[in-house]
């Protein structure tokens, strides 16, 4: 069972990954069923096929048939599949007594046959890959006392066909990369190594190789390499409170020595007056503590450049730096402005009053001047 399923597992990617549909393989024929079983009744001409070996990205394909062997009309409720990558075709919902349906590839099928209602047909064979790259990521670990370090890669052609590689070239300098024939045409080694000085932390590179097939026209390997640095600083970085401090404030830096050589540290400082510094040596040449102590009342300078050091024996880090900085203060927001005093309300003009006395008299109108009888 643990073998069916692992070729299940893997049928599944070729189906997924397929560029090519061949035609399904024939169930074999059923003899003439008789029908003298009361109710309805499956059988299978067979429950498993071996497909053989199959190439991966290839899809295998097969029918399963049956026949209902009883008296009554045979219904097939589902059809479900062992895996999500894993699909059927249509499949024959209902068969006459006497009378055959099929379902298509690896299936777990549930009926109304009340003495089998669920059954498990299976597929088994051997799928396999043409082209093998073990493992896929090539990870090397380089430890603070050195910079050299190499892996293995292992091609393996599975095909017929010879497979030729080229010179492999690295897109990274802190890696170089050698090709070894094991088996003309079939088997490779990659083997990749560390270029000193490597930087710490994580570095990553490509290996590509050009190949004589149309595919893949280019074999690629990815290569990881963590470099574990002589000494951690924990935390790399101090940030104070705004100044100036109400209180003495004590941060604390842990320094971790991951190199097998003995550390020892000495004579921590802050370039600042006042400031008090000491070193607590936790784990004997392994793990110290240093303490820095700012007083009451500190503030740093605008534009001061602040750091706490302190020396290593350690030849290559001769010196620890580890940058200090101030919190700004909080902003103070601006005095509410006093409104201007309302302006006074003037009273409105008074109404215009007829002068008192006759009314100015008019000048006499001319001689000749018209007039139009009302």
């Amino acid at each position: 069972m643990k073998e069916h399923a692992l070729a299940g597992l893997v049928l599944a990617i070729g189906i997924a990954t397929a560029v090519a549909q061949p035609a399904p393989t024939p169930p074999p024929a059923l003899a003439v069923a008789t029908t003298n079983v009361a109710g309805p009744k499956i059988r299978f001409a067979t429950p498993m096929y071996d497909f053989g070996r199959a190439r991966a990205g290839e899809p295998v394909k097969y029918v399963y048939a049956f026949t209902n062997i009883g008296d009554d009309i045979l219904t097939v409720a589902n059809v479900q599949p062992q895996c999500g990558c894993t699909t059927a075709g249509e499949w024959t919902k209902q068969v006459e007594p006497g009378k055959t349906g099929s379902i298509p590839m690896q299936v777990t099928v549930t009926c109304n046959d009340k003495s089998q209602g669920t059954l498990f047909l299976q597929l088994r064979g051997t799928v396999y890959k043409p082209l093998e790259v073990n493992p896929q990521l090539a990870v090397l670990n380089l430890s603070p006392d050195s910079e050299l370090a190499s892996t293995i890669v292992t091609i393996t052609n599975s095909t017929d066909e010879p497979l030729t590689l080229s010179e492999p070239e690295s897109n990274n300098k802190a890696f170089k990369a050698e090709l070894k024939t094991i088996a003309p045409g079939k088997g490779y080694q990659l083997v990749i190594s560390s270029v000193p000085p490597m930087p710490s932390g994580g570095v990553q590179a490509q290996v590509n190789m050009k190949t004589s097939w149309t595919n893949p026209p280019v074999l690629s390997v990815s290569v990881y390499a963590n470099v574990q640095p002589a000494m951690a600083v924990i935390p790399s970085h101090i940030t104070l409170p705004p100044g100036p401090l109400a209180n003495p404030h004590t941060p604390s830096v842990m320094i971790q020595n991951n190199s097998t050589n003995h550390l020892s540290l000495s004579d921590p400082a802050v370039n600042a007056p006042s400031v008090e510094t000491q070193i607590k040596e936790t784990q004997p040449g392994r793990s110290f503590t240093v303490l820095a102590t700012f007083p009451q009342g500190f503030e740093l300078p605008p534009g001061q450049q602040l750091e706490l050091t302190v020396k290593t024996s350690n030849p290559k880090h001769p010196v620890v730096r580890v940058p200090v900085t101030q919190m700004p203060r909080p902003a103070v927001p601006p005095p509410a402005l006093n409104p201007p005093p309302p302006a006074a309300v003037q009273p409105p003009p008074a109404p215009l009053r007829p002068a008192k006395g006759p009314p100015p008299e008019l000048p006499p109108l001319p001689p000749d001047f018209p007039l139009k009888p009302r």
